[in-house]
């Protein structure tokens, strides 16, 4: 499955943001979606993650409570929305499917958007 990731940009702390990752090749309800981020000199670190039918979410600890993932297989979209945002969400954020189902590890996720990068200013 091919992903393409959009709408970041630059926004001010306490502001929001909704990231969108449209996908296409193969039968997008097949897979778990995720979403990971990567700050400059920082690992790829997971962030949220959905299962195929949407009826499962998981999220890091430290975005729960502001971020929310959800899902549209009809529209073979997924969206990440972003609210009450930090300066240390600051990243350029991927969106990558799961054949297996839904997890953490990036080594569970075989393809990945090209990213999106998400700036959050004081």
């Amino acid at each position: 499955v091919q992903l393409q990731a959009s709408g970041g940009g630059l926004v001010q702390t306490g502001g929001s943001l909704r990231l969108s990752c449209a996908a296409s090749g193969r039968t997008f309800g097949d897979y778990g979606m995720g979403w990971f981020r990567q700050a400059p000199g920082k690992e790829r670190e997971f962030v949220a993650a959905i299962s195929w039918s949407g009826g499962s979410t998981y999220y890091a600890d430290s975005v729960k409570g502001r971020f929310t993932i959800s899902r549209d297989n009809a529209k073979n979209t997924v969206i990440l929305q972003m609210n009450s945002l930090k300066l240390e969400d600051t990243a350029v954020y991927y969106c990558a499917a799961n054949p297996t189902g839904w997890g953490t590890l990036t080594r569970s996720y075989d393809s990945w958007g090209q990213g999106t990068l998400v700036t959050v200013s004081s």
